[in-house]
């Protein structure tokens, strides 16, 4: 249970990653299908986010991997009104990310809130997704990822860089001076060893559905876990379905592509 008791210099935070922290899975990657079943995306674009996403339930981050989707999502965000994806984004929130929100950390959420506490997310995910689900959850706000836009269109340039790493805990040090938040005092909750940076900052860190790397970590300096992937060996097995199942489903869009294109030869 989270704690209501003030901290002696300042106000008590709780920092919440979103991706396998709070949300199965990658935020930005459902924001993707929603885009392309609106026109945004080519049928290209789409089986290759599908095959990162596959990578990702199955292994875990990879900072290269992210790294290749950032550019790629900023080129074909390039042109589009930030009102318009905005707009989707509530569409997908509604339709899909409500479904995957792990209730345990929904649980752990609601338990700051209702304890006076500033609850932030910190994600590599573009600010408007997170800041749509921090205000969806009834947190305090969000950090993220910032893509530039110019007369409400985007430029397909990031500003500053990608929140990822030691960008969020860089974020969450200058929010905390900022909004006078006693880091000492504090929580944070992520599930991957890029999330170590963050976690180190506070007083009371706890890794949520950890990968390996991390749930390593934490045994060796002794950081509580949370495991809210119900049975998890099942559920593992059941994400490497649904994966493999995601795999298939992006072959079958390949298979029809490549018949397409063969049947429009003369």
């Amino acid at each position: 249970m989270v704690g209501p008791g003030a901290p002696p210099h300042g106000r008590v935070g709780a920092f919440f990653d979103v991706d396998n922290t709070i949300i199965r899975g990658a935020s930005a990657f459902h924001l993707a299908v929603g885009l392309y079943r609106r026109g945004f995306f080519r049928r290209f674009d789409i089986v290759r986010f599908a095959l990162h996403q596959a990578r990702y339930l199955l292994f875990g981050e990879n900072k290269q991997q992210i790294d290749e989707l950032r550019s790629e999502a900023l080129a074909i965000m390039r042109g589009h009104s930030v009102a318009e994806v905005a707009l989707i984004a509530e569409d997908v929130y509604d339709e899909v990310l409500t479904l995957r929100i792990y209730p345990g950390t929904r649980r752990l959420l609601d338990e700051h809130v209702a304890a006076g506490h500033a609850v932030w997310l910190v994600t590599a995910t573009p600010v408007e997704v997170g800041e749509l689900i921090a205000r969806r959850l009834g947190a305090t706000g969000a950090l993220g990822t910032v893509a530039e836009h110019r007369d409400g269109f985007y430029t397909g340039r990031l500003v500053g860089d990608l929140l990822h790493g030691e960008a969020k805990a860089a974020a969450v040090r200058a929010l905390a001076e900022r909004e006078g938040i006693d880091l000492t005092s504090s929580f944070a909750y992520g599930d991957s060893a890029h999330d170590v940076p963050i976690l180190s900052l506070v007083g009371h860190p706890f890794a949520i559905n950890p990968d390996r790397r991390l749930r390593r970590h934490a045994a060796e300096v002794g950081w509580p876990v949370r495991e809210f992937r119900a049975r998890r060996r099942a559920t593992r097995r059941s994400i490497n379905a649904a994966s493999l199942a995601g795999l298939a489903w992006v072959a079958g869009l390949v298979a029809r592509a490549v018949r397409r294109s063969l049947a429009d030869r003369p």
